[in-house]
């Protein structure tokens, strides 16, 4: 059975046809197409501009597009009013590029401030053990009364990555989560994407420009350029080809041998 056969038979949790965005004079989506299905991680790969961040913006309508349509577990985006919008945010985690921690607050009150909100039925005990849940499910158990200003850039990406499970999305949506890290701590940051899909059973859109992270975490990639999507498919699809652009990404890096270090 072939790969597209199999990826039918999952249901799409997520679905975008034909999106597009400008910016003034400045066309940024030009009519992407995909879809997200249960349980897999999809790479959406592309250099600096080729609007990989704009899109999950719209996915979850921090923009705004100018065509097309956007289907999130089975609700149409652009056709929902301010309280159902916020419904099916909650069930659609969202780790920004920065982490975004609020830096006033120790890592206990950012990961409680979320469950506060929207789990406003549990108890103090039921979120102190969410809290060390997902503390050590990034491998930070004690880090839960540190400031953000105690953190080195990787902690503050498990740490964000935290604030983003605590509430058990059902999707995840990472903005560059490697962005800003040594190649060590990006591969570890990589392997932890994998944890939580398999631990939570999330399904996940990973926006990067990171070969190595795409390497390391994708079922399925889909590469833009200037605007469209340019390619799809598997890791190898794109690994074995004579594509010279497809190249310029995956034969032109250097590899890092992390099994060494």
């Amino acid at each position: 059975m072939s790969s597209e056969q199999k990826n039918k038979e999952k249901e799409a949790v997520i679905t975008v046809e034909d999106l597009q965005i400008r910016f003034g004079d400045l066309e940024v989506l030009k009519g992407v197409s995909l879809e997200l299905f249960t349980g897999e991680n999809l790479v959406v790969l592309g250099k600096s501009g080729t609007g990989k961040s704009v899109l999950i913006k719209c996915i979850i309508r921090l923009l705004n597009a100018d065509a097309g349509k956007i289907d999130v577990l089975g609700q149409e985006v652009n056709q929902l009013k301010s309280k159902e919008l916020g419904e099916m945010r909650e069930k659609v985690g969202f780790l920004f590029q920065s982490g975004a921690l609020y830096d006033s607050m120790t890592v206990r009150e950012n990961l409680e401030f979320p469950l506060r909100r929207i789990k406003k039925d549990m108890t103090e005990e039921q979120i102190n053990e969410k809290v060390k849940e997902v503390l050590e499910n990034v491998g930070l158990p004690d880090a839960v009364d540190k400031m953000p200003s105690e953190l080195s850039g990787g902690m503050k990406k498990r740490i964000s990555l935290a604030r983003t499970i605590i509430v058990d999305p059902s999707i995840i949506l990472y903005d560059e989560p490697t962005t800003g890290l040594d190649p060590v701590t990006s591969h570890e940051i990589s392997l932890l994407i994998n944890d939580i899909q398999k631990k939570y059973k999330t399904s996940s859109i990973i926006i990067t420009h990171d070969i190595e992270c795409a390497r390391t975490v994708a079922n399925r990639i889909v590469m833009l350029q200037d605007g469209t999507v340019y390619k799809e498919g598997k890791l190898k699809d794109f690994e074995n080809t004579s594509d010279e652009l497809v190249n310029s990404y995956f034969q032109n890096q250097n590899t890092i041998n992390l099994n060494k270090i």
